[in-house]
């Protein structure tokens, strides 16, 4: 194997409450620090292609018709929260190219020639790029991680990592694979259990909000997020141990194993939108799986006022 990495692995959490709700000044310069180092260890990898793995937050997919997971052939960001908005530089080409691979391998997944994203892709590309996400040229894949029963499995979200693998393998070009999402949260994202009519309905039409309804919303997570720090909310609490579990398993190799837990222990343990740690499964899963990789970064924070187990992995194959 050359000595250059050709492929490197970048799992990083989202919190669309970053900026927003305050944080003790210790807590915020360390993290401050870990995406400070997870940018100078993207830029020094020097991507010439992207495969971004990410969730959405019934910004982009709704329930009238919730694929589990969709490749982007053009993809917009919808600007939620205080991430940017505007076009992805998705790479149209790779992205058929990805497609038809898959397809030819047993992978169904759906195709969106429009896609539109949240925060939970244009988060980690505004860290890294600043909020213009002048970045190199990317795939976007999106993966379902709230609206059951069609959240993938863990196994499932293995066997696509290591197809997507073997595609990167047909091409030139120096690839990062980023998973963005998790890890252990619960934060107030409706499901068509919730008992108002008009809530669901809402999740499940596609419709722009208005600015009254993103404040709205954006309030409600804020407080939501001061609650859990208070320690007076209903909401699951993080889980430290189970994201450090997480985190071991992708760096060290272990991820056979880790396709083999249980499905109802991710949100028994860590939350109802823990599913999204599946991103960086698939993610991981491209580069070589079965042994522990190079890891000059692993950062991990548990911050209740941002309701995020906070984590960032980034992993080569040199």
């Amino acid at each position: 194997m050359s000595s250059q990495p050709r492929r490197a692995f970048l799992g990083m959490s989202h919190t669309p409450l970053y900026g927003l709700n305050p944080l003790e000044p210790q807590v915020e310069a360390d993290l401050r620090q870990g995406i400070a180092r997870a940018r100078e260890e993207v830029l020094k990898f020097a991507p010439e292609l992207i495969v971004l793995v990410g969730p959405d937050h019934y910004n982009g997919f709704f329930n009238a018709l919730m694929p589990p997971l969709c490749i982007g052939s053009q993809a917009t960001a919808v600007g939620d929260y205080l991430t940017p908005s505007g076009a992805l530089n998705v790479d149209e080409a790779a992205a058929l190219g990805l497609a038809e691979w898959l397809m030819e391998h047993d992978f169904d997944l759906a195709l969106s020639r429009r896609m539109e994203v949240d925060h939970g892709f244009s988060q980690v590309l505004q860290f890294i790029w600043g909020d213009g996400m002048k970045t190199p040229p990317l795939v976007p894949i999106f993966m379902n991680a709230v609206a059951q029963p069609g959240i993938p499995r863990l196994r499932r979200c293995l066997q696509l990592g290591r197809e997507m693998g073997r595609f990167l393998d047909t091409l030139p070009q120096r690839t990062l694979l980023i998973g963005s999402g998790g890890l252990s949260h619960e934060p107030p994202v409706p499901t068509l259990a919730h008992p108002d009519p008009a809530v669901r309905e809402r999740i499940t039409l596609r419709h722009k909000p208005t600015q009254a309804d993103r404040d709205a919303k954006t309030e409600r997570v804020k407080a939501a997020g001061m609650a859990l720090a208070r320690g007076d909310s209903d909401m699951k609490p993080l889980n430290p141990a189970w994201d450090q579990h997480w985190m071991e398993a992708l760096a060290s190799g272990r991820l056979d194993a880790l396709a083999q837990e249980r499905e109802d222990l991710i949100e028994q343990e860590a939350g109802l939108s823990a599913h999204e740690s599946k991103t960086w499964l698939i993610a991981r899963g491209a580069l070589p799986s079965d042994r522990a990789l190079p890891c000059p970064l692993r950062h991990y924070q548990a911050i209740p006022v941002l309701i995020a187990g906070y984590g960032i992995l980034f992993l080569h194959d040199a």
